[in-house]
C-alpha cells in the first residue's frame, strides 16, 4: 500500500509540548517528521497505526512530535492578510457576519486614496459585498457600521483565537495536545 505524502500528517509541537501554531495548524507530512525523527530532531509522542517498511526497518508512522529544541514566538505578528482575517475571527467587521477565507477580502478603513495606509490598525476584514459598497469612502459617509476598531494583535492572542477554528483532519492522539485547557466532561 503507497502513502500520499498527505495522508498521515504528524502534529509538531515545541518543546513545550504546545502546538507551534494553531491556525494553520503546525503540521508536517509524515515524510517530513521521519526525515526529523532520523536527524534526531524530534521526539515521536504518538504514532499511527500505518506501518513504513524498508528493507531493513519497519516503523510506526508519527502522529505526533515535539521539537527538541524550544522556538520561541516572534515578537511581532507577521501582517499578512491571513493574520487579519485570524484576528477578526473571520467575520466582516461591517456585516459582522462569518464567511470562508475565499469569500473575504480586507477593507482600509481610511481609504488609500484618503491618505489610509495599509497597517494593522487601518485593516479590518470584509466580505466583498460590503466592501463594494463602502468604496473608497469613510465609513461615516455610509450606513455602515464598523463593529470593532483595527488594532495591532499578539502572537498568544492570534493563537488563542487560532483554537476556535478546528482544521478538517484532526486525528485522536492530537486531543490531548490541542485542547488540553478545555473543560472535561463528567
Amino acid at each position: 500500500m503507497s502513502l500520499s505524502s498527505n495522508s498521515c500528517p504528524a502534529l509538531v509541537l515545541n518543546a513545550d509540548y504546545q502546538p507551534l501554531s494553531y491556525f494553520p495548524l503546525s503540521t508536517w507530512s509524515w515524510k517530513d517528521a521521519l526525515k526529523a525523527v532520523f536527524l534526531e530532531r524530534v521526539n515521536v509522542v504518538s504514532e499511527y497505526d500505518q506501518l513504513v517498511r524498508s528493507p531493513s526497518v519497519e516503523l510506526k508512522l508519527p502522529s505526533v512530535v515535539s521539537l527538541k529544541d524550544y522556538v520561541p514566538l516572534p515578537d511581532n505578528v507577521a501582517f499578512t492578510r491571513f493574520n487579519v482575517f485570524l484576528r477578526d475571527k473571520f467575520t466582516c467587521q461591517y456585516c459582522v457576519k462569518s464567511f470562508k477565507v475565499e469569500h473575504l477580502t480586507f477593507d482600509h478603513v481610511i481609504p488609500r486614496s484618503l491618505g489610509g495606509k495599509t497597517t494593522w490598525d487601518n485593516v479590518v476584514t470584509s466580505c466583498r459585498r460590503c466592501n463594494t459598497f463602502k468604496g473608497n469612502k469613510l465609513v461615516n459617509k455610509t450606513n455602515l457600521k464598523l463593529n470593532k476598531q483595527p488594532y495591532i494583535p499578539n502572537n498568544y492572542e492570534l493563537k488563542e483565537i487560532g483554537k476556535l477554528f478546528p482544521p478538517n483532519f484532526l486525528h485522536k492522539s492530537w486531543n490531548d495536545f490541542l485542547y488540553w485547557d478545555s473543560e472535561l466532561e463528567p
